[in-house]
């Protein structure tokens, strides 16, 4: 993995992990997911993929695979992990192999040295965490 790589999961952590704790500090007493604020995070992503930067790829994958697993916490899905609470949602995805597979290619991102994405890729799995986020509420 190239250092340009490694510094941008390292920033996508850093935002994700501010993002959660804003969302965990402003939540005292709310029960339901705010859908004004996932559908801001979610145009940004949308709007941070570019076609000639196949980086923009790897850091959408990484930022709304982070967007629906916040959003899964939010609404209370059991496991520890992002898979796990992927599989108790399963029931409401309308398509949760589909989320599933989009889940896995980031997994793919993060752990692999080389990893590479082509642009259609990166939409299909973008698609399939849209219509995760659409099922379970968030946007």
């Amino acid at each position: 993995m190239t250092p340009f790589i490694i510094g941008l999961l390292l920033v996508s952590a850093l935002i994700t992990i501010v993002a959660l704790a804003i969302v965990l500090t402003t939540r005292r007493g709310k029960s339901c997911t705010s859908q004004e604020k996932y559908q801001q995070r979610w145009l940004a992503i949308q709007q941070a993929i570019k076609r000639d930067n196949p980086e923009s790829y790897l850091m959408a994958i990484i930022n709304a695979d982070a967007l629906l697993d916040s959003a899964l916490k939010e609404r209370c899905f059991d496991g520890k992990t992002c898979g796990e609470r992927i599989r108790s949602a399963k029931d409401t995805l309308s398509s949760a192999s589909t989320v599933w597979s989009a889940h896995k290619l980031r997994n793919q991102i993060v752990h692999e040295h080389n990893a590479s994405l082509k642009y259609d890729e990166a939409r299909r799995a973008l698609a399939g965490y849209k219509q995760g986020l659409k099922d379970i509420g968030a946007i």
